[in-house]
């Protein structure tokens, strides 16, 4: 009785054990299952915060477009004003002084027309671009010849020994003698322009004229800066 008795309480005893065990199991997965949520819901919590990603992108695409707009508007004013350079403006200062206008003296040294002879003249500077000069001049005699040539500018020297500041000019042209025989040839001509006064200029130059001979004067005059 003694044995039975026991073997009945021992099997009791085991069941209750896997009842207790079994129920709490469970309960143990639901309670893990809970906390991974909640871990899950404050991960999906933390990105709809304010102050995203996508916030922080978006300003870091419109840097780039206000640097390049910036970029555009600091280089059109320097391609403007390199076009504007480039146009011609007639009277302009030249890298060799200002445009002038005035008188003097043609000394002829050998030719058939008046600038291979002693003369007045009137002369004149436009300039045209930087570096670019029409310089026309009348000498006025029997047989008037105007002279027509465009130069290059150089820029000014000093002189250490005359302590003048000196320009030099070289260029091409025609020269047209007027009269009964009106003739036009070639004309080479080259000098120099000395500024004296903002106002006044002294100008020197060698005129060479291929009409019916070879015709050869040298222009001394004064001008007036304008």
């Amino acid at each position: 009785m003694n044995n039975i008795f026991w073997q009945r309480a021992s099997t009791l005893l085991a069941l209750t054990s896997v009842t207790i065990f079994g129920m709490n199991l469970p309960a143990r997965a639901e309670n893990t299952n809970v906390s991974s949520n909640n871990v899950v819901q404050k991960q999906n919590n933390s990105s709809e915060t304010p102050g995203t990603t996508l916030t922080s992108a978006s300003a870091l695409l419109a840097a780039p477009t206000s640097q390049i707009e910036q970029t555009s508007t600091a280089t059109t004013p320097q391609t403007e004003s390199t076009q504007v350079a480039q146009v011609v403006s007639p009277g302009r200062i030249t890298r060799s002084g200002p445009s002038y206008l005035g008188v003097g003296g043609n000394i002829g040294l050998t030719g058939n027309t008046t600038l291979g002879e002693g003369a007045f003249s009137v002369i004149s500077k436009i300039g045209l671009t930087r570096n670019l000069s029409a310089r026309p001049a009348a000498v006025i005699g029997d047989n008037t010849v105007f002279l027509v040539p465009l130069t290059v500018d150089f820029p000014q020297e000093n002189l250490e020994v005359t302590q003048l500041n000196i320009a030099p000019y070289i260029g091409g042209g025609v020269a047209v003698s007027t009269g009964r025989d009106s003739t036009v040839g070639a004309l080479i001509t080259g000098g120099v322009d000395v500024p004296l006064s903002p106002q006044i200029t002294a100008t020197g130059g060698v005129n060479v004229s291929f009409i019916d001979e070879t015709d050869v004067g040298v222009l001394v005059g004064v001008g007036y800066n304008f």
